[in-house]
């Protein structure tokens, strides 16, 4: 049996167009290019997908109605991350030659459309 994946994701910026946070509840999100496509690939192979954003814990309510109103699938949502550098650090298998973790960095606003998700098995 094939292993699914983990895939940590942010919001904004990434999955939606960056507003900022004082706009959030006055406008609504811009689904950026083939982040759909890709969400429901991912979410019927059966990875999880765990949404990551800045945007404070008050905000939660809101952030899911705005993913559940745009149909965006999801496991978990991690929600207060700071604005800063983010980084993911996890072990190698001994027994498993390869990558355990890749971090991808995309432009803001462009959605996953310049991504060569072939070359990271993904």
């Amino acid at each position: 049996m094939e292993k699914k994946n983990t895939i940590f994701c942010d919001i904004d910026g990434t999955l939606f167009k960056y507003r900022k946070f004082e706009t959030y509840k006055s406008s609504k999100p811009e689904i950026l290019p083939d982040v759909k496509k890709k969400m429901d690939q991912w979410d019927n192979e059966g990875h999880l997908v765990v949404l990551t954003t800045a945007r404070p814990e008050d905000m939660r309510e809101h952030t899911e109605k705005e993913l559940k109103e745009n149909s965006i699938p999801y496991g978990r949502l991690i929600m207060g991350l700071e604005r800063g550098p983010r980084y993911l650090i996890n072990d190698m298998d001994p027994g498993k030659p390869g990558k355990r973790a890749t971090g991808i960095n995309l432009d803001r606003d462009t959605g996953f459309c310049k991504v060569d998700w072939e070359s990271i098995n993904l």
